[in-house]
């Protein structure tokens, strides 16, 4: 019998943080970042998603914003080691997951997405859930959407 195995989105503050500082250095320096680097952007932290096991299959998204706004969720492609390597633009994966919730919308009522487009990007996490025990996302927050007001996490089928 298949057991379903829910993952919660953490955030990842240090590496937020090493990240950021990176972006102030190269101000403060006033110089350019390397050609395909991906800089992170000041309403987007990083986010980490630990897979027990390995054999696992999309199910669902849980996603629930406390108030209206909108949260785009990018996997990045690689074991990402920002001490060693910057994050490239080359590294993000597509589709991207896009959440929102509308002014109006009930506060217990979850996030509404693109149905299609969350579970190939569900699948896609699965799949290199076959190689890796971490992954890495970049969380976007918007139109008062922040990662206080986010609750994320990815249910799957253990097989």
């Amino acid at each position: 019998m298949s057991a379903e195995l829910e993952l919660p989105f953490r955030l990842d503050g240090q590496l937020t943080e090493v990240m950021r500082l990176r972006v102030q250095s190269l101000q403060q320096r006033s110089q350019k970042r390397q050609e395909g680097e991906r800089l992170l952007r000041p309403d987007e932290a990083v986010y980490r998603l630990d897979f027990p096991k390995q054999s696992l299959s999309f199910s669902r998204w849980t996603v629930r914003l406390a108030q209206p706004g909108r949260l785009t969720v990018t996997a990045t492609s690689q074991l990402w080691t920002p001490d060693l390597t910057h994050l490239m633009t080359r590294q993000l994966l597509e589709p991207v997951g896009v959440f929102w919730r509308a002014a109006g919308d009930a506060s217990e009522q979850r996030a509404q997405y693109y149905e299609a487009d969350a579970a190939e990007f569900g699948e896609r996490i699965a799949e290199l859930a076959k190689v890796r025990k971490v992954m890495y996302f970049l969380f976007a927050f918007a139109d008062g959407c922040s990662p206080e007001t986010v609750d994320c996490s990815i249910t799957f089928v253990d097989v």
